[in-house]
């Protein structure tokens, strides 16, 4: 006596067809987001006031770039744009004894470094933060 299985064949492929699916979209999004927020950015010089121009985004939970660098003894002025919010607000380099809020991005965050050297920045709370590079 044999006994005979039937297998459907368009269910096989719905569920192929749903895992390829995921994979791609999940590959485009690793693919689109690769940098992690680790991208390094240099700033603009001049602007109105003469000083060494920085602005500050939020991605993926954390200051971006992540990464500046200025030059030492040239005024800095750090705006942090609309995208960040919370604690992310009140910016700090603990090292140069930079202390700032910025309610809004028309209020700047300035100081003069005159350390060369790579120090730590980050929000009053610690949970964003980034280097940046004084040359």
């Amino acid at each position: 006596m044999e006994e005979t299985i039937t297998v459907k064949k368009g269910g096989l492929w719905k569920y192929a067809s749903f895992i390829v699916v995921i994979v791609l979209v999940v590959g485009v999004f690793m693919f689109m987001n690769a940098s992690g927020g680790k991208a390094t950015g240099n700033v603009v010089n001049g602007g109105e006031t003469g000083a060494q121009q920085v602005t500050l985004s939020m991605k993926n939970n954390n200051y971006y770039p992540n990464t500046i660098t200025v030059k030492a003894g040239q005024p800095v002025s750090i705006t942090l744009d609309k995208s960040i919010q919370g604690c992310f607000r009140s910016f700090t380099i603990k090292d140069l004894g930079v202390k700032g809020y910025s309610q809004n991005p028309s209020q700047t965050i300035d100081f003069t470094p005159t350390k060369k050297g790579t120090f730590r920045f980050a929000c009053s709370m610690g949970m964003g933060y980034g280097n940046i590079v004084i040359e």
